[in-house]
């Protein structure tokens, strides 16, 4: 037996099936990204949502007397 076969087994002993143990994390990972993708798509079109404010906003302004200016 191998070094590296000696190693393989011990592991195997003391630690079981390390695919098992490892999918919670792979799981909560996929769980964030979900999640941050939901955040970044709630933020589509937010530029556009009040096109109507940027359009009056670009109206010339008429300096009339009685602003209180």
């Amino acid at each position: 037996m191998t070094l590296l076969t000696a190693i393989a087994a011990a592991a195997e002993e003391h630690h079981g099936n390390v695919a098992m143990e490892t999918l919670p994390f792979g799981i909560i990972a996929a769980v964030v990204f979900a999640l941050l993708g939901l955040v970044t798509f709630s933020y589509r079109n937010v530029a556009n949502r009040h096109s109507d404010k940027v359009e009056r906003a670009s109206e010339p302004v008429s300096h009339e007397a009685g602003h209180g200016h």
